[in-house]
């Protein structure tokens, strides 16, 4: 299933430009791989002083593992989640804007139960590593 922006919207919190993913290319019960264009859009919400700096794609990371939380109803729930931290974080460059490919974001569940989810993640552009971390998400009941 390859699902496009229209549907990532109907299924995540984020919607209109701050919906930062264009493109779910593949999922399963532990993996997802979804990609972006928009950081490359002078419009992007995140943008500041017309630049987008590396650290927002911690935010790319965290709309992909939202999607796979509504895909896979983690634990038997379909209450939102909230990131409640980053860990091991490492951006490989300084700003997302100005890189040419377009976005591949990955995040993997690493372990869970019905009240929390922990992912590592990592973002690449073509070739080129972005950033890379392992994220907690709290889930509501």
């Amino acid at each position: 299933m390859i699902a496009g922006r229209e549907q990532i919207e109907a299924l995540i919190p984020h919607a209109g430009p701050m919906c930062l993913l264009d493109e779910l290319l593949a999922w399963d019960a532990e993996h997802i791989q979804c990609l972006a264009r928009s950081h490359r859009d002078k419009g992007n919400p995140m943008c500041a002083g017309g630049k987008l700096a590396a650290i927002c794609g911690v935010e790319y990371a965290a709309q992909a593992m939202a999607l796979h939380g509504r895909l896979t109803v983690q634990a038997g729930t379909s209450g939102a989640g909230y990131l409640a931290s980053v860990r091991d974080l490492t951006c490989h460059v300084a700003r997302l804007d100005d890189l040419g490919d377009d976005l591949v974001i990955e995040a993997r569940r690493l372990m869970g139960d019905e009240a929390r989810v922990v992912y590592e993640f990592s973002v690449s552009a073509g070739r080129t590593p972005v950033l890379e971390g392992r994220a907690a998400v709290v889930l509501e009941a």
